[in-house]
């Protein structure tokens, strides 16, 4: 079945004819079923990935109805990251090429308020900005969003894991009723649901059923020379590949534990997970982990077995799999989510029997590799990017993210985008700060109070 075109949509001209000049031709799947309802004026909840064409969907659907006459904010992008606001705003900037004098400002934390604030007095068309300083500037009174038209919620998934419920819900009310909503997730988990319920009035629903993309996986399996170069091999792969969170696969605990302690005291970030650890060291390990305030884990298969993280690109096999079915869901923890990965397989001369049997299940050529270059002896690891703070309260404190994130941007120094995930247990609760930023945080919230109430805080 031919993908229909964008001229059958009634856009204007100046739009259409600036999309073939973008590479833009043919609509693809999201865009298809979402922009006949979105031109229509219908609020909008869609199932989109990275990559689907959900930016150019709300962002000809924003361009379609703004006034270029009107000076004031007709549209606002909500994004979880600085990053992905950008990419946004830029795309909005290419789309609108052939409409005169669009205006589009981005506003995000990590930036200075005074160029911000100049910005908003002299304007805009669009706006593309994180949840927290949206929400900044309407408390400061410098935002004013009484003619929105169209509001987007683009990953919202990602913003409520940020802990930016109560954001959203304060930067909802602070635009009109009858304004336009489109909604964009990944997921459709509850708390998308719950959200969409209360935002969107008679939402159309696009789910589209797509093949299962296969893992994006390249795989390298290096030949040791001899068995006791394997940990100085590994060092150098590490430093060569830097990834930003990877799990490194041993066969026993013991190994598992020493391996982890080894590249510790070698300047990486490393954690082991095995099953000799206790439940409150496991569960702060994935903590630490999946908050990224730690590179690397040292696994068991046993002990990674039904973990899900997200955004995982390395994965090395520090000792093959005895199964070659192991082997096969070890690699698959990268490349998911039509995200690219790769797969490092150490071989020693003990090995051969081990990578028969992995040929046999593989799809890929299992080819054995020189080993790449060693990286200059100057080279060292790079710390993860975030620390993990830990609160000595949590749901039976009635504490939540909202508090959390409350109390640290009450500190003027601290932006949300300084702050990552927080997750909450029963009795504590955890919160990632960007490394250079995590004395400031943590010294705030000793000095300061949560909900009323003072709580050890101290470095996980």
């Amino acid at each position: 079945m031919t993908a229909p075109s964008f001229s059958s949509l009634s856009l204007r001209a100046e739009l259409l004819n600036n999309l073939p000049t973008l590479g833009y031709h043919t609509m693809t799947p999201v865009q298809a079923h979402s922009l006949p309802a979105i031109l229509a004026g219908r609020d909008l909840l869609a199932q989109a990935q990275t990559g689907s064409g959900k930016t150019a969907a709300f962002g000809l659907g924003l361009l379609q109805r703004l006034d270029p006459t009107q000076l004031s904010i007709q549209g606002l992008v909500l994004c979880p990251t600085r990053e992905l606001a950008d990419q946004v705003a830029n795309e909005l900037r290419r789309l609108a090429r052939g409409l005169p004098n669009i205006k589009v400002l981005t506003l995000c934390g990590g930036q200075p308020f005074g160029p911000q604030i100049a910005s908003l007095e002299q304007g805009a068309h669009l706006l593309v900005g994180t949840p927290g300083r949206i929400e900044d500037h309407l408390r400061r009174t410098h935002l004013d969003l009484q003619q929105l038209k169209i509001l987007v919620l683009d990953e919202a998934d990602r913003m409520l894991d940020m802990g930016f419920s109560e954001t959203l819900d304060a930067i909802l009310a602070a635009t009109p009723a009858q304004r336009q909503t489109l909604m964009l997730s990944a997921t459709f988990a509850d708390a998308i649901r719950t959200l969409a319920t209360a935002s969107l009035r008679d939402p159309l629903l696009v789910e589209i059923e797509t093949e299962q993309a296969q893992p994006k996986i390249t795989q390298h399996f290096y030949r040791l020379p001899k068995e006791q170069q394997r940990f100085a091999i590994l060092q150098a792969l590490l430093l060569q590949r830097a990834p930003e969170m990877g799990i490194i696969f041993c066969t026993t605990r013991q190994e598992t534990q020493q391996l982890a302690e080894a590249l510790s005291q070698a300047g990486f970030s490393a954690l082991p997970l095995h099953g000799d650890l206790e439940q409150r060291d496991r569960d702060q390990t994935l903590i630490q982990f999946a908050h990224r305030s730690a590179n690397l884990l040292v696994a068991t298969d046993v002990a990674a077995r039904g973990l899900d993280i997200a955004n995982l690109d390395l994965v090395v096999n520090y000792q093959l799999a005895q199964d070659p079915e192991a082997h096969v869901h070890r690699i698959g923890r990268t490349g998911r989510a039509g995200a690219e990965g790769v797969a490092i397989s150490l071989v020693g001369p003990e090995d051969e029997r081990r990578l028969d049997a992995i040929r046999a299940v593989s799809e890929q050529a299992c080819t054995l590799e020189a080993l790449p270059a060693t990286p200059a002896a100057s080279t060292h690891p790079a710390p993860a990017p975030m620390k993990t703070l830990v609160i000595d309260g949590g749901k039976k404190d009635k504490l939540r993210p909202g508090d959390i994130l409350g109390a640290l941007t009450a500190c003027e120094q601290l932006g949300r985008e300084q702050i990552g995930k927080i997750t909450i247990t029963p009795r504590r609760a955890y919160v990632s700060i960007e490394r250079s930023w995590a004395k400031t945080a943590l010294d705030h919230l000793n000095q300061g109070k949560l909900k009323g109430r003072n709580f050890r805080v101290r470095y996980l």
